[in-house]
Formats: structure tokens, C-alpha cells, sequence
């Protein structure tokens, strides 16, 4: 499901920069590999430390995905590092604390400021998998990850 207007699969992605726990990433540098954004609603929540867990639980599996993997959610960096150090997670998170990236991707939420989505992103900057989950009570798996860069090749 997406919002007309927002990019859907086979849209471009839209370029953004943002702050981050291992420095700023800027989508567009990272051309000539896959990317996965992982869009989450909030820092210490219960599904969003579920799944940041199973991350790191499973960062082997993670790592020969061979995809550029990050967290973006609105809290401010001081938050995802203390995140990062209570849970002991690998991700870097990106800190979009005007919204400005989860509107572009047409993620924001009223209530929840952005909503958990992942959107998978080919070597060329074109999106190939985009995965809203309803109501954010549920995550993309390692292995769900990885049926979305399957056909990436």
C-alpha cells in the first residue's frame, strides 16, 4: 500500500541526508549497492526494540545480504545512541527529527510521527520493494529482507 505521490516501486528514491550514529549518510553516496531503509516509529518501544534485536540477533544473516542497512526514525541522535548502547545494536540509525524523510517517503503518521516501513532500494537508486506495516505492530524479518533483495540479483 502507498500514498500517490510517494515513491512506489520502480520510482526513483528520493535523495535525502541525515545525521546519524556512524556519521551522515546521504542516500545518493551509496550508488552501486542495494540499500535498505528501515523506518520505525520510536527509540525503546517494545516492536521497535523487538526488531532492532532481532537485527543484531541475527547479524550474520544480515551481513551477506550485501545491502546497506539503516534505521531512520525522528528521535534526535542522543536517543538512537542510547538505544544503540542499552540493546547493544549493530544498525546505524538516522535521526530525521523534522519528518522531512519519512514525508518524503510518505511515512509520516499523525500519531506515530513515522510509521514502520521498509523500502528496498536497487544499486541505481530505484525502489524495489516498499513494505508498510499496518498499524507498526509488526517488522520485516532478516529472511523477509532478503526475499526483497532476491530478485536484485
Amino acid at each position: 500500500m502507498y500514498v500517490a505521490g510517494f515513491p512506489a516501486r520502480g520510482d526513483q528514491a528520493p535523495d535525502f541526508e541525515l545525521p546519524g550514529t556512524a556519521g551522515t549518510f546521504r542516500l545518493s553516496a551509496q550508488r552501486g549497492k542495494p540499500v535498505i531503509l528501515l523506518f520505525y516509529p520510536r527509540d525503546q518501544s517494545a516492536v521497535c526494540t523487538t526488531q532492532f534485536c532481532s537485527y543484531r540477533d541475527h547479524d550474520a544473516d544480515l551481513a551477506t545480504l550485501g545491502a546497506v542497512v539503516v534505521g531512520i526514525s525522528a528521535q534526535d541522535i542522543a536517543s538512537h545512541e542510547r538505544f544503540i548502547a542499552r540493546h547493544a545494536l549493530r544498525l546505524p540509525l538516522l535521526a530525521d527529527v523534522e519528518l522531512e524523510v519519512a514525508k518524503a517517503y510518505g511515512v509520516r503518521s499523525r500519531l506515530l510521527g513515522t510509521k514502520r516501513a521498509t523500502f528496498v532500494i536497487d544499486a541505481d537508486g530505484i525502489v524495489r520493494y516498499r513494505h508498510e506495516h499496518l498499524l507498526s505492530l509488526s517488522f520485516d524479518s532478516v529472511e523477509d529482507l532478503g526475499r526483497a533483495l532476491a530478485p536484485l540479483g
